[in-house]
């Protein structure tokens, strides 16, 4: 953890010793500690969550859990968040990490292919959060605006990924071209309004229109 997010944790609202548990076991259990979500974001979801007023959410991807339990934990009597996550190899550390944060009850975890499990969901969601594979992002937000409802947000993670999105060079991996494939998607499409947040690696904040 370098300065910058040792301060940010020190001076925000959302800190639990499961989310501390959380990102302690990532980094000695995962070889892609950096995959989480973090304080930086994970307060900006359960902020949203509460500000919206959320209760039905989707997530793809968990990773660790991290920012499953920042979204569950904001979210309204009775309020459910279904999450999508394709390591299965993860489910313990996922599972107890919710057992600590006593959010066990108000999330579904689901494993496998996002994409071909989100052809079995039934809409509409309030909220939809995508950190999943970047190549598929594109595919992800096709099936995601049919399963929000109106007025609903998608926020996807990773957006700017590491500046590679606006160099001047040509991006070479698929990743790259994914992502920026998807934000272009997401500027031209005259269903939804959105904006960009510098944030860690850069949020896409999208909302259908009514």
């Amino acid at each position: 953890m370098d300065a910058l997010d040792k301060y940010l944790k020190e001076f925000s609202s959302l800190r639990s010793d499961a989310l501390d548990w959380v990102e302690r076991e990532t980094h000695l259990r995962t070889t892609h500690a950096r995959m989480l979500s973090g304080q930086a974001v994970g307060s900006l979801l359960h902020a949203f969550v509460r500000m919206t007023g959320a209760s039905r959410v989707l997530e793809l991807g968990v990773f660790t859990g991290y920012s499953s339990i920042c979204i569950a934990s904001a979210l309204p009597e009775g309020g459910v968040l279904d999450s999508v996550e394709i390591n299965d190899e993860l489910e313990d550390l996922i599972r107890e990490g919710y057992r600590r944060a006593g959010v066990e009850d108000r999330i579904n975890l689901m494993f496998g292919d996002a994409l071909k499990l989100m052809d079995g969901l039934e809409g509409p969601y309030d909220l939809i959060y995508i950190d999943a594979n970047k190549r598929e992002y594109v595919a992800y937000y096709q099936s995601a605006i049919e399963l929000l409802r109106p007025g609903g947000h998608i926020v996807a993670d990773n957006v700017l990924w590491d500046g590679k999105v606006y160099e001047e060079e040509p991006p070479r991996d698929a990743q790259t071209r994914g992502i920026m494939a998807f934000n272009d998607l997401v500027a031209g499409d005259p269903r939804v309004e959105n904006f960009i947040l510098p944030l860690r690696d850069g949020l896409n904040v999208i909302r259908k229109l009514r």
